[in-house]
């Protein structure tokens, strides 16, 4: 089950020429995609992009009527590899991934589609997730877009243009035989607006209208000696095909202004960004209207040389806004600039950070020093200095009425998640069998590296919590513990640590954490769920692969169950000599299953049906105020509060009402031998004729003790 159904979103998908179109950004990439003829369409979840499949997924009905293949991957390279399609065959496809993590993964697939070209558009979709909002390391897509000489499209945040480009990404791909990838910041994929929608096109090719004869051609074999062939035509032929495509339809975009000595040279995705930031300090009105010239670059791979040299040749000085870093696109921009003989100066980092996401505040004051230092002689360039400094004195004082910054709160596990009782078992076992190493993984799990469990010295990647430990297994008194999540193990997990551990007979202590879903991303299905996007019976269990790769220790345990977790853990940290152990803690997404459940509820309550609700508390007369129990636990209910007996003046543990019922903190308490506080409470609502005589029972006979208790006082 999705994070979120789109069923209504979708209606939209089905608009044609004249109607307007009003959503996500993401949803309108997808209505674009059916607009520009796309045949086949797969991808791997990530964020920010992954609601592009789940829409299409909800639009089955609509893909089906218009013969459109949707394919959820299972990992990048896959989706990647699927665009080989487009090499022999004059179709057009599209595929997702996060990146820059899943262009990584999918690097190898697309370097051999570079080398042999497409005939057909193919597209690829990144989630360009780069910044404080971003959930992976901090590099960018524009390295592999000039290694493997692929365009590179980052589009102005407008749904318009966003859907422009990517039916013009299609067209360019097809003239110059060369995929496309378009890079969506996190902002562009949620941010909403409207277009004019055009009609979807049914493709030429697709899965009702068959291709009769297959095509062969060894050209576009990557091989040599096709290989120093397909280079040559990469720079010969390709390039040349792309620039003349982006020159005469015009996909960078200018901006006129008044002040016309100096400009902006900015990547696309940044237009919003910078028209804010020139808007505070005066330089643009509400309607976006810059007084300084820019050039947007909707394409920021290739660069246009005409356009680059055309638009700063007039110039004093030019300020290039780049996102990230190395600073590709400056470089670049002063070679241009440098081989033209334009004495234009160029600024870009020597205003703004190296690095680091460029938010309004940053943009800012490397516009204020850019005007100070610009030379220009149509503005005074202090006056946007001291508009910087009057923020920023307001910054301060704001600070100063709050009492300061306020405190870091680090990401963590949400209510009842079943993965928390698994780190809280980790924790206990190292009391009994001393500190293990534990190599930690992609996923919600690596939220345990932090504070109150801080369980997990390393992060290498998606799936290779197991691989990484390789190197150091054998030089440590305690085998290494690694964590993998069940997305992690069938996106490449089995094929990395699991197969290298099994053929050279390494040692190593697994954990599993088997929630059913890729849960950070949506909760989209993985071959573990048990069904596919379509709700497909997959017929793939992880017992099934890993006794199939000659995994012979094998174990499962609920993930609540923190005592019998505690007692499996230490047997597969003791059983040197058995190969490599793995413990499959099995618990739903509490996420999920919360959103699964509550809408059945609530019917049964409309229907004047019996509904039992479970939560906990704390006896506070039982609290010892030791607090073990919370930082054990982690969970996000768990609290202090002020104890209701006015002789007491400690803090004591208190269940808020954000309960799950999961019991992780009763599960904690006795694993660990704590104050026996905690206690379960069932709910019921609508209650039974058997469920009212039970209470009453129930009451007098605690009545009855209590009235025992006072009497012997």
């Amino acid at each position: 089950m999705p994070e979120r159904s789109y069923q209504e979103e979708v209606k939209q998908l089905r608009l044609g020429s004249g109607e307007y179109f009003e959503g996500e950004g993401i949803l309108a990439v997808t209505k674009a995609l059916l607009q520009s003829g796309v045949s086949y369409v797969g991808g791997y979840q990530g964020a920010p992009v992954s609601a592009l499949v789940d829409v299409l997924g909800d639009a089955s009905d609509l893909l089906e009527e218009l013969g459109v293949h949707l394919d959820t991957c299972a990992n990048e390279a896959g989706a990647a590899a699927m665009l080989s399609a487009s090499v022999n065959y004059p179709i057009r496809g599209a595929v997702t991934f996060k990146s820059v993590v899943g262009t990584n993964v999918a690097s190898d697939a697309l370097s051999n589609l570079c080398s042999a070209g497409v005939v057909g558009g193919a597209l690829i979709v990144v989630g360009e997730d780069y910044g404080e909002g971003s959930s992976i390391i901090q590099e960018r897509s524009h390295a592999f877009a000039m290694k493997s000489q692929f365009w590179l499209f980052d589009p102005r945040p407008e749904l318009g243009c966003i859907v422009d480009q990517v039916e013009r990404a299609f067209e360019l791909s097809e003239a110059s035989n060369t995929p496309v990838m378009m890079e969506l910041r996190i902002r562009a994929c949620h941010m909403t607006g409207r277009f004019l929608a055009r009609d979807n096109v049914r493709p030429k090719w697709s899965k009702k209208d068959l291709i009769e004869t297959p095509i062969f051609n060894k050209d576009r074999i990557s091989l040599p000696p096709a290989t120093y062939v397909q280079e040559r035509h990469k720079i010969d032929v390709r390039w040349p095909a792309a620039l003349k495509y982006l020159t005469e339809n015009k996909i960078n975009e200018f901006v006129e202004g008044d002040i016309s000595d100096i400009g902006l040279i900015l990547q696309g995705g940044m237009y919003n960004h910078v028209v804010a930031a020139l808007r505070a300090l005066g330089l643009a009105d509400s309607s976006g209207n810059s007084r300084i010239p820019m050039l947007v670059l909707n394409c920021v791979y290739p660069l246009v040389p005409d356009e680059v040299v055309n638009f700063s040749k007039e110039r004093k000085s030019v300020l290039v806004i780049e996102e990230g870093q190395p600073n590709f696109i400056e470089q670049q921009i002063k070679a241009l600039l440098s081989d033209a003989e334009v004495k234009t100066r160029v600024n870009g980092k020597n205003m703004l950070p190296e690095a680091g996401e460029y938010v309004g505040a940053v943009l800012m004051d490397g516009l204020a020093k850019f005007l100070s230092r610009g030379r220009s002689s149509m503005i005074y360039g202090q006056e946007a200095t001291k508009k910087v400094q009057q923020i920023e004195k307001s910054r301060q004082q704001a600070l100063e009425i709050l009492g300061g910054p306020l405190p870091n709160r680090p990401p963590g596990f949400c209510t009842g998640c079943p993965e928390r009782p698994v780190f809280s078992a980790i924790k206990l076992v190292q009391e009994q069998v001393g500190p293990v190493h534990v190599s930690a993984d992609i996923g919600c799990h690596s939220f345990a590296t932090l504070e109150p469990f801080k369980v997990g010295n390393t992060i290498l990647g998606y799936g290779l919590g197991l691989a990484s430990s390789s190197g150091l297994s054998s030089m440590l008194k305690n085998p290494v513990v690694s964590i993998m999540g069940d997305g992690g193990f069938w996106h490449q997990g089995l094929t990395t640590g699991i197969a290298n551990h099994v053929f050279n007979h390494d040692e190593g202590v697994l954990v599993i954490l088997k929630n059913g879903y890729a849960s950070a991303t949506g909760h989209q299905h993985i071959p573990s769920t048990g069904t596919n996007s379509r709700d497909q019976m997959s017929g793939m269990a992880i017992e099934n692969a890993l006794k199939g790769v000659g995994v012979k220790w094998v174990k499962t345990v609920g993930s609540y169950r923190i005592g019998a977790m505690v007692n499996v853990l230490k047997e597969a940290i003791q059983s040197r000599g058995k190969g490599l152990r793995v413990i499959i803690a099995e618990g739903e997404c509490m996420l999920a299953r919360q959103r699964r459940e509550k809408p059945k509820q609530a019917e049964k309550l409309k229907q004047g049906e019996r509904v039992v609700r479970t939560r906990y508390g704390v006896d506070e007369a039982t609290c010892t105020g030791d607090h073990s129990c919370i930082r054990l636990s982690g969970c996000p209910t768990l609290t202090v509060k002020q104890s209701s007996d006015p002789l007491r003046t400690a803090p004591v543990a208190h269940v808020t009402n954000g309960c799950v019922g999961c019991g992780n903190c009763g599960e904690v308490a006795h694993a660990a031998v704590l104050c026996p506080s905690f206690y379960r409470a069932d709910i019921v609502q609508n209650p039974t004729a058997l469920d009212r005589f039970m209470d009453r029972v129930r009451r007098r006979v605690i009545g009855l003790f209590l009235g025992r208790e006072r009497a012997v006082a």
